[in-house]
């Protein structure tokens, strides 16, 4: 294998041979081929794009670069879910219990904040104690005993992920929809999944903000899994507005419990829920959506699901006594209410500049080495569509370091388009794409 060659085909738009990738990726991880060559190539990708084959063999020849996670000895289907992320965006924690309550295993694994969007590891983080960082032999065992496990990728789950995507950050090739395909799925190929249900936002807070975007995004997410051997169904979903009242960390947990619980905000409540009958259906254990949904809210009705969160707590090192007693989790020293300028109606919200004034409110991270403030979080009284008056509140901002409230809060004010027509959010779940169609819901 000659490296300029590969590079070049690519740049002149022609299509590699799974061969020719899985020898790129090993010379890649021998230091055969350069970071510098990399970098041309990751550019040659995003500019001229991939195939599905191709796109399949760049996920094999990633996720084979690392462990293989074998599942085998875990009874029945295991299925996993993937976000592209937003603000607020809790759904992994109602989710994953609520599947496993259900019978289905769930061995998720999941990432920090990136960006404005927040991550599940840093909201599991802020309940005392818990632990992410699985060893392979303990994440199998917990999934056998509990059916559920919510962790972190270890060093040794495709690390050339993890090099190709310090590349892309510094060579502006991150929204290549190849690229991310592959980032996204080699993962969780190296889980040993059975199946995967993905959560495409779209939406000013989205990843991919042009619905467009992300229905092609799905697309390939979904293609790639099936040519990948895998079962796949993706979910478009919105993200043009944080996703419940409350985002940030710890704030987020507390919400994620009362949705397993008795209050259910309603738009946490039909995503999670559309979600999960998908994870359900696709694991094989109910013949139709009708019957997945009523297994589903039996099991919140019961108390089943809240049951298997405090199990899941209780088995990677958390303190399980926060789900009868919140106050337990990290709590905020500071808090200031947000008022609204002028009366009328909320309009639009700009949910991208939200979360990057919750990340400098401490919420997130501005580089990877940054401390995140598990107490830091927004509650919102009101969304898109709701009347508000003039001086009266619209939220509250909480955190540890009030000196960035006053900035944060006009921040915040600047994201919200307050007018006099009322307008409305999206539908809170736009379509599924399984593999052949898109049917909208």
């Amino acid at each position: 294998m000659i490296p300029y060659q590969l590079i070049a085909k690519k740049r002149d738009g022609g299509e590699l041979t799974p061969e020719e990738i899985t020898q790129l990726i090993a010379a890649y991880l021998r230091g055969e081929f350069t970071d510098e060559q990399m970098a041309a190539f990751l550019m040659a990708v995003f500019l001229r794009g991939m195939s599905t084959v191709e796109t399949a063999a760049l996920t094999r020849a990633m996720a084979v670069s690392g462990d293989i996670w074998d599942l085998s000895s875990i009874p029945g289907p295991k299925i996993d879910k993937h976000s592209t992320g937003g603000v607020g965006d809790k759904v992994s924690l109602v989710l994953a219990p609520w599947v496993a309550a259900c019978g289905v295993a769930v061995p998720m694994m999941s990432g920090r904040g990136l960006g404005h969007t927040g991550g599940t590891l840093d909201k599991l983080a802020a309940i005392p104690g818990f632990s992410t960082a699985l060893a392979k032999r303990r994440a199998v065992s917990q999934l056998r005993k509990t059916g559920v496990a919510m962790l972190a990728a270890t060093e040794n789950i495709a690390p050339a992920d993890r090099r190709m995507y310090a590349l892309r950050d510094a060579t502006g090739t991150v929204e290549s929809i190849p690229l991310i395909t592959a980032s996204i799925l080699s993962k969780k190929i190296a889980e040993g999944a059975d199946g995967f249900v993905f959560d495409v936002k779209y939406g000013s807070g989205a990843f991919m903000p042009e619905i467009s975007r992300a229905k092609a995004l799905a697309e390939s997410l979904v293609h790639t899994a099936i040519q990948s051997g895998k079962k796949a169904v993706a979910m478009l979903t919105a993200m043009d507005q944080p996703t419940g009242f409350v985002a940030g960390n710890a704030c987020e947990v507390r919400e994620a419990i009362a949705c397993l619980g008795s209050k259910k905000p309603e738009d946490l409540y039909q995503v999670t829920k559309t979600l999960a009958i998908e994870m359900l259906m696709l694991a094989g254990v109910f013949r139709s959506r009708q019957a997945a949904a009523m297994r589903l809210e039996q099991a919140l009705d019961t108390g089943v699901a809240l049951e298997k969160f405090r199990l899941l707590v209780r088995a990677q090192g958390g303190d399980p006594r926060v789900v009868d007693c919140p106050g337990l989790l990290p709590q905020a020293i500071h808090s200031r209410e947000i008022k609204s300028p002028h009366s009328g109606y909320i309009q639009r919200i700009d949910t991208r500049r939200l979360g990057w004034a919750l990340v400098e409110l401490g919420a997130g991270r501005k580089t990877q080495d940054d401390e995140v403030d598990p107490t830091a979080g927004l509650i919102l009284i009101r969304k898109i569509g709701d009347r508000v008056e003039k001086g009266r509140g619209l939220g509250v901002i909480e955190g540890r370091n009030r000196r960035k409230f006053a900035g944060v809060v006009q921040e915040i004010l600047a994201a919200l388009t307050i007018g006099s027509q009322k307008t409305y959010p999206f539908k809170t779940v736009h379509s599924r794409f399984d593999g052949k169609q898109w049917i909208s819901l």
